[in-house]
């Protein structure tokens, strides 16, 4: 015997809507004690079941505060612009976040391993603002030509939260993507001519980045390639994102474009070296980490 059940329409529709229920927008108080907890370099609460529109919201919210907290704004960051980032934190694209001032500091610095509540480090790259042309480019080549200054770069990350596993692309941008410090290397300037700049682009590209401790043992290697093909892509992802939301890079803010190699831990005493081979002019960019050991919480 077959039973059949006729489910109004209005039960179906709340049964639906059931499988869409979703975080909003963090609240202003939610907000504040997440800014409070990343100061005081200590777990937020992990923002969970946020869609991209939440994220945004919040992360403006977020931005509001770190202003007041840090300073000017002296750039952006695109993160999850290397594919295998994305899958650790379970999306398939890019999340952007904003730096302030005092967040870079010189290569050869000495950083406490517990910068950060969920602290990390990672092989990046900067380059620096020279035309509002940037907010146009869509290709690689656009990009070179609004910027001046390529500078490497090693980011150091914090993901901030009780349990960073849970983050999701939404969750990262609503953190700011974790925005805390970076070392940052000697500029490489950007050449004027059209040759020069095809085979900036090309190196760029087609480089090996390499991270290695004092010892010289290798820590981590990516290649150029591995942020969306072509790292300057970043940019033109970045620009777009910006553009949806009302914002616009500007001359002398520095952009960085994400990771060339996995996100490590801190070790007390570890000395980290960033290298570019490939890269005409880049120099090592060196970190170290001080004696007190990173807490465990």
């Amino acid at each position: 015997m077959r039973i059949h059940l006729t489910i109004p329409v209005t039960v179906l529709a709340g049964l639906l809507a059931l499988g869409t229920v979703h975080a909003a927008c963090l609240s202003d108080a939610e907000v504040a004690a997440l800014a409070d907890a990343i100061a005081a370099k200590t777990p937020a609460v992990t923002p969970e079941g946020l869609d991209d529109a939440d994220a945004a919201c919040t992360r403006a919210k977020l931005n509001q505060r770190q202003a007041a907290r840090y300073g000017a704004v002296i750039g952006y960051k695109a993160g999850l612009t290397n594919p295998a980032v994305q899958k650790r934190f379970n999306t398939d694209k890019p999340v952007w976040g904003v730096l302030y001032q005092g967040m870079l500091l010189d290569s050869g610095a000495t950083v406490d391993p517990a910068f950060g509540a969920r602290p990390l480090y990672e092989a990046d790259l900067l380059v620096r603002v020279k035309s509002e042309a940037i907010n146009r480019a869509k290709t690689p080549g656009e990009v070179l030509a609004a910027v001046d200054q390529i500078v490497p770069f090693i980011e150091l990350p914090d993901l901030a939260v009780q349990a960073p596993p849970k983050l999701n692309g939404a969750g990262v941008a609503a953190i700011n993507v974790g925005a805390r410090l970076g070392i940052k290397g000697a500029p490489i300037a950007v050449p004027a001519d059209a040759a020069a700049q095809t085979a900036l682009l090309d190196a760029l590209r087609d480089m090996t980045v390499r991270l290695h401790d004092q010892a010289g043992t290798e820590l981590a290697r990516g290649k150029g390639s591995d942020i969306l093909e072509h790292p300057l892509n970043a940019v033109v992802w970045l620009a777009g994102a910006l553009a949806r939301e009302g914002l616009a890079m500007k001359p002398g803010e520095l952009i960085s474009l994400g990771s060339f190699s996995p996100l490590l831990p801190p070790k007390a005493g570890l000395g980290v070296t960033a290298t570019y081979e490939g890269l005409p002019g880049a120099q090592p960019v060196v970190l170290q980490f001080g004696g007190a050991t990173a807490p465990s919480r």
